[in-house]
């Protein structure tokens, strides 16, 4: 009897585990990054490659940085909430462009409009990885000290937006 129970509580622990995490949205996955500064990057433009951008250079504004790719059929679908939030004005939106040729972020922008401030160009994909990009699109709200408040895993949508990202920066921005 006595060897029956341990096996049985851990099966049972196991299971009420699995109920948890079935339960979680994976899109929402707790970033070790929220709360803490933003890893520091300088590359170059997407549209100017003589100039370089960086983290810093948004220090005291609050802003999003948006990782997208060329290749990214997801990015296609998020591109429209991209646009409709940059014609808001509501928060500057800083492009990321992720293991991607060149060119053909430049073609993609071209073809499908260009909602971002401006892009920076990472090829190599480095400074993906010091964010803890797990595959594209990601959004980060970044606040006015450089700290990471927010990471969305996905396609941002409108009810994001209104639910989460547009409250998130009009908190922050009153901090």
């Amino acid at each position: 009897m006595n060897r029956f129970v341990l096996p049985l509580a851990i099966f049972a622990a196991l299971i009420a585990l699995l109920g948890v995490g079935l339960t979680l949205n994976p899109r929402e996955v707790p970033s070790p990054l929220i709360g803490k500064p933003a890893p520091h990057f300088e590359l170059p433009q997407l549209h100017e490659t003589a100039k370089t951008f960086s983290e810093k250079d948004m220090l005291g504004k609050v802003w999003v940085l948006n990782v997208w790719a060329s290749w990214c059929v997801t990015c296609r679908e998020e591109h429209p909430v991209l646009l409709d939030l940059a014609a808001s004005g509501a928060v500057p939106i800083y492009g990321l462009n992720y293991k991607d040729k060149r060119e053909d972020g430049l073609a993609w922008l071209t073809g499908m409009g260009d909602p971002y401030r401006l892009s920076i160009y990472d090829f190599d994909g480095k400074v993906g990885i010091d964010y803890g990009v797990t595959g594209v699109p990601e959004t980060y709200v970044i606040d006015k000290f450089g700290v990471i408040r927010y990471k969305r895993i996905g396609a941002l949508t409108p009810q994001i937006l209104k639910e989460k990202l547009l409250p998130l920066v009009e908190e922050l921005g009153r901090a």
